[in-house]
C-alpha cells in the first residue's frame, strides 16, 4: 500500500523535472543563440536539448533518491 503515493510523487517530480528543463532550456538557447540564430529557433532548439538531457537528469536523480529513502 506505501507504493501507490511514491509512485505518484515520483511521476510528479518526473512531470515537473521535464517540465522545468523544457524552461530552462528555451531561456538558454535564447540567452546563447539568440542572436546568431533567431530567437524563435533559439528557443526551439533549446527546449528540444533541455529535455533530452533534463529527462535522463532527473529520471538518475529519482532512482538515486528512491535508493537514499
Amino acid at each position: 500500500m506505501m507504493e501507490v503515493p511514491l509512485f505518484d510523487s515520483a511521476a510528479l517530480a518526473m512531470v515537473a523535472g521535464i517540465l522545468a528543463s523544457v524552461i530552462g532550456g528555451m531561456l538558454g538557447g535564447v540567452v546563447t543563440g539568440g542572436k546568431a540564430l533567431g530567437m524563435e529557433l533559439a528557443a526551439f532548439m533549446g527546449s528540444f536539448y533541455g529535455v533530452v538531457s533534463g529527462s535522463a537528469g532527473v529520471a538518475i536523480g529519482l532512482i538515486i533518491f528512491s535508493y537514499m529513502t
